[in-house]
């Protein structure tokens, strides 16, 4: 098995390469600082392979932003935050802001698939537990509220998708008490109110074929993760793990992981009052 890792790790030292030289020296203080501290409450092996997980999503977006000619810097790290890049340019339109919005989600997806599959063919709790708090963060990441993923999406589907955006939000932040989800909101309603009263001229001019196409993308998107993460739940829960990818969530509150949690406990009581 080691053996088999090595010769994966050595036949794609190519893309190793071309991530570490995407990576300035501060970029990568950040990401193994981040590492570090997550291994004080989840130990190395879940900390590597999470940092992981969001250094693939951050890639998502810069690769969107490489393919749509914007330039970018690198991934900045920041502990029980999470991690961002920043642009150096203006997308020209509401679709190109959602390619770049949606490729972060996709591709962290992606790595949680991975992951996912992965442990059916290891068996490993691990990995299952890496899959469920992966699809977790992208899915998270998919509210729509500025400056989350899903704002930057929901602007190319309707700007009135704000609002629902909103309401999630509010939810899941007294579900959760999340501070860092508060701030979320606080930015997001004086973003969209700014959007809302001072549109750029033509910005939301776009086809409705390009509006459907990123509504099924995004919808599309959001049924996998939910299926994915119940999957690799479901799982855990086959391995007598005690629940772990949930309780790994729930210690890290800005990716929602309380929310699922007091979900899942209504759904096993039946009941539907708050907890």
């Amino acid at each position: 098995m080691i053996g088999a890792v090595l010769l994966f790790v050595v036949g794609k030292a190519k893309w190793l390469f071309a991530a570490l030289k995407f990576l300035k020296f501060g970029s990568l203080l950040s990401m193994l600082g981040t590492v570090v501290v997550y291994s004080m409450f989840f130990g190395w092996p879940f900390a590597v392979g999470f940092v992981a997980l969001i250094f693939i999503h951050e890639m998502g977006h810069a690769l969107a932003l490489r393919q749509q000619g914007i330039p970018s810097g690198a991934p900045v790290f920041i502990p029980f935050v999470g991690a961002f890049i920043a642009m150096k340019g203006r997308p020209r339109d509401a679709f190109v802001e959602a390619i770049v919005g949606i490729g972060g989600p996709l591709l962290g997806t992606l790595g949680a698939a991975l992951c996912l599959a992965a442990g059916i063919v290891t068996g490993i709790d691990l990995l299952y537990a890496l899959a469920s708090v992966g699809f977790l963060l992208n899915l998270f990441n998919m509210i729509p509220i500025s400056p989350l993923d899903g704002g930057r999406i929901a602007g190319a589907i309707s700007r009135g998708f704000w609002f629902l955006g909103f309401g999630i939000g509010f939810f899941v932040f007294m579900e959760t008490g999340s501070p860092i989800l508060g701030l979320i909101l606080l930015i997001g309603g004086f973003t969209a109110y700014q959007r809302w009263k001072n549109p750029i001229p033509g910005y939301y001019a776009i086809p409705n074929w390009k509006r459907v196409a990123v509504g099924a993308g995004y919808f599309g998107l959001l049924a996998f993760m939910v299926l994915g993460m119940g999957f690799a739940d479901a799982q855990l829960r086959d391995l007598d793990t005690g629940g772990l990818a949930m309780k790994v969530a729930a210690g890290v509150p800005v990716f929602g992981g309380a929310l699922f949690e007091s979900l899942r406990a209504r759904l096993d009581s039946g009941g539907c009052n708050p907890a």
